[in-house]
């Protein structure tokens, strides 16, 4: 990947190798030990659908919009869901701005994989009118900061975004009742996305000739690995999927070994970001009642006559 090799130029043969012994000796440069993450921030913007991820020196933002479409042909009941990435060069040197290059490409496919085959995201309840209108989610995800292991960071900012975004209620007018209603949040409540479970991406990074793994690779780690391996699994265990990039083949009792890994890691992200978005919900809840006050005066003067 060429954000890889980019970083790879820019470290020292003294560098890699300090990296590599030190890893010899279960020791990361950051101080963490072999299958420890990094400490993980979310955020969210004062609009629905907005994310800000950062995992250790890296951050992402998401952003989750939507607009009624026309459906695939052969899925006339069922919703569109899509994933675009932007990484541009403030985020890293090695980004180049227009096209999108093959870590973008792959960025994409592994989140965009371990949704949709996990069906994560309920995409029939985006039908409005079967075979005329169903809604098309669209999930952007901007590169801010590139720390290494961005699929992760993407990952939950993707989810955290789908979580508090909130579509437009529709309704079925017209003469022959098949005209869609739009109505606008002050009229009617926008709805939440049904989704059935948060599939969470978990990374590995191999060295040394798969001999040595590691959880959660930095960017100066990401240079001198000779593979990676992402697992997006679930809270109850489930296998959304799996991705191998680079190096040789994997032996069984290393896939399992990061299974159980990844599962355990997938639950206290699960709790971490189901927390954030619960705080984000009350917060939101403060602030339609302040901006729409239930309370109604009284005309004290009737009830004294």
């Amino acid at each position: 990947m060429e954000g890889r090799l980019a970083n790879s130029w820019r470290l020292t043969v003294n560098d890699k190798n300090f990296i590599k012994t030190a890893l010899l000796s279960e020791i990361r440069i950051d101080g963490r030990k072999p299958f420890e993450y990094r400490k993980i921030s979310i955020k969210f913007g004062r609009e629905d659908g907005s994310s800000e991820v950062q995992l250790g020196q890296t951050r992402v933002m998401g952003m989750v919009t939507a607009q009624l479409v026309q459906p695939y042909r052969d899925r006339p009941k069922e919703g569109i869901l899509s994933i675009f990435t932007e990484f541009s060069p403030m985020a890293d040197p090695s980004f180049e701005p227009g096209r999108p290059g093959e870590l973008a490409v792959e960025l994409g496919r592994i989140i965009d994989r371990g949704l949709r085959e996990s069906r994560a995201v309920d995409t029939e309840s985006l039908c409005i009118l079967a075979g005329k209108f169903v809604w098309a989610i669209r999930i952007d995800l901007h590169i801010l900061d590139n720390g290494g292991n961005l699929v992760d960071a993407a990952n939950i900012a993707a989810l955290a975004a789908l979580l508090t975004f909130r579509r437009p209620e529709c309704s079925l007018g017209g003469e022959d009742g098949q005209e869609v209603i739009v109505h606008p949040p002050e009229i009617r409540e926008p709805l939440p996305l049904t989704v059935h479970h948060l599939p969470i991406a978990i990374s590995f990074g191999f060295f040394s000739n798969e001999s040595i793994l590691v959880i959660d690779p930095t960017h100066n780690e990401e240079a001198v690995m000779g593979g990676r391996m992402t697992t997006t699994v679930n809270a109850n265990g489930d296998i959304c999927a799996i991705q191998k990039s680079g190096g040789e083949g994997v032996p069984q009792r290393v896939i399992m070994q990061c299974l159980q890994l990844a599962t355990s890691k997938a639950a206290s992200i699960t709790k971490q970001i189901k927390d954030a978005v619960e705080v984000f919900n009350t917060e939101r809840a403060l602030r339609k009642i302040k901006r729409h006050p239930t309370s109604t005066g009284v005309d004290v003067r009737e009830k004294q006559n």
